[in-house]
């Protein structure tokens, strides 16, 4: 494929993608970081099995860059879900004191 086609798609997905989650209600983002999550464990997995059939330097070298960037993403969205659960919590009783 010619890299200006790639281009092109990949700047008409960012929009499209802007605009699908700008677009959703904030009491549906947590069940979609859930589904979210998932993915990124499938794409953490894979990383890890393309770094095991990795043949030269340079193929090891980025796929454990990708396992290191599929972590941080898998991380950071459990820790962007747990804080959004807790804005639905209650208040403590006590908490104010």
């Amino acid at each position: 494929m010619e890299p200006m086609a790639i281009l092109s798609i990949f700047v008409l997905a960012v929009f499209v993608g802007f605009e699908v989650v700008s677009k959703v209600s904030s009491t549906l983002h947590t069940p979609l970081m859930s589904g979210a999550n998932a993915i990124h464990g499938v794409i953490l997995v894979g990383a890890i099995i393309v770094a095991d059939h990795s043949h030269t330097n340079l193929e090891l070298g980025l796929s454990l860059a990708a396992i290191v960037l599929a972590t941080i993403n898998m991380v950071g969205g459990f820790v962007v879900t747990d804080r959004m659960l807790e804005m639905f919590k209650g208040k403590k009783k006590g908490a104010d004191q």
